[in-house]
């Protein structure tokens, strides 16, 4: 089973998270997950923290001389702003608990809801974990699965399709060279013209204070049918997919194929025809399913549209009330990004990986990579030939 954990606050020394179950002899290098980590990090309308960062992954076991092992990997991401948290976000006793305590809850965080739960009341110990920035940890572990992914054939790409009202007519990047087509896009978005105009939005956003969200799609290749099941709820591959980008933080909703579209239309104008060829095997003419037909694979691409709300921490602060005096504020102001859609379609694109390799996994096992690719092969040949 393939699994994995995070650990470590925004402003801790570091996050770490081991990953179990991935087969051994997988090609995996630091460098390969740090170029995942920086596309987390870039994109029009992120905050300074990003001017500070420049995240990089050390491992810590489970890998050696470039290849894993298949046994858990532990790898660790460093927070260079440790230096300037270190007395107070010290594990020990001699912390400085009186330094920069938050007790205005920000609407549309977890502040409130996570200090009643744990009660704290200095809320910094709860936007610590609640923060996005542990998504560095998941597209760590992501990027591990994606690697994975790519020696089956299957690719991934991910483009920003809204922010705001700015909506983009191009469908995706070219599935063979995604970077090619995203060359110079600033908010991954392979429409420049849309693009100029997402990033105008963002100006204006952050001239008032304010902050935009948007949509980002994911779109997967080469998935072969026979991915997921339908026998139980909990391995229904659309639930899985679903439940790891509804994870996502700032995320509100998630359709696959005509998603909510498909509410408002006859079902002649919503389902795939099967049409069949001996060269091609069985196949459609449409992808309105988005790949997933009864919580399993199909072979048709994998589409995933995902939709960000506005990111809560705001220049100009909406009305809280502070959680010790219970007098009205305003809320806590936290340094942020005015938009973080372009960052959160990279966390999409790891998620996405993340549940794929595990039904692939799952599909067609093996402890070794060798293994898995002949389980792999031979299932690909049984599916041309049915």
């Amino acid at each position: 089973m393939l699994r994995y954990l995070t650990a470590g606050e925004s402003h801790g020394p570091a996050l770490t998270v081991i990953v179990e179950g991935m087969p051994s002899g997988l090609p995996l290098t630091e460098a390969y997950i740090d170029r995942q980590l920086a596309r987390r990090q870039s994109g029009y309308g992120r905050g300074d923290r990003m001017k500070l960062e420049s995240d990089s992954v050390r491992f810590l076991s489970g890998v050696r001389g470039g290849l894993t092992l298949g046994t858990p990997i532990t790898m660790q991401v460093k927070n260079k702003d440790w230096d300037n948290w270190k007395e107070i976000m010290s594990p020990g006793p001699d912390a400085d608990l009186n330094r920069r305590v938050v007790t205005r809850p920000r609407p549309g965080h977890a502040d409130l809801a996570g200090a009643i739960k744990y009660r704290h009341r200095d809320i910094r110990n709860v936007l610590e974990r609640s923060s996005a920035r542990e998504t560095a940890a998941r597209v760590a572990a992501g990027s591990a699965a994606r690697k994975l992914l790519e020696e089956l054939g299957i690719k991934i790409t991910g483009q920003v399709a809204r922010i705001g009202d700015v909506v983009t007519e191009n469908e995706n990047p070219d599935p063979d060279e995604p970077e090619r087509s995203l060359a110079g896009a600033q908010l991954l978005c392979a429409d420049p013209g849309a693009e100029r105009r997402m990033m105008g939005a963002i100006d204006k956003a952050r001239k008032a204070g304010d902050t935009l969200g948007g949509v980002f799609e994911i779109k997967v290749y080469g998935v072969p049918a026979g991915l997921g099941s339908y026998a139980q709820w909990d391995r229904r591959l659309d639930g899985r997919l679903a439940a790891a980008l509804m994870s996502i933080q700032a995320v509100k909703g998630v359709e696959i194929g005509l998603g909510f579209a498909a509410a408002g239309l006859p079902g002649s104008q919503v389902q795939d025809e099967i049409f069949y060829d001996p060269g091609r095997g069985f196949y459609r003419c449409s992808n309105r399913a988005g790949g997933i037909e009864g919580g399993v694979t199909n072979g048709e691409t994998l589409v995933t549209r995902v939709a960000m709300k506005p990111i809560p921490t705001l220049g100009r602060p909406l009305q809280s009330v502070d959680l010790v005096a219970k007098e009205p504020s305003f809320a806590a102001v936290e340094r942020s990004d005015v938009c973080a859609v372009p960052a959160a379609c990279v966390i999409g694109e790891a998620v996405t990986a993340w549940e794929l390799a595990r039904v692939c996994l799952e599909k067609c096992g093996g402890d070794s990579l060798v293994e898995l690719k002949n389980n792999w092969d031979r299932y690909l040949s049984y599916v041309k030939q049915v």
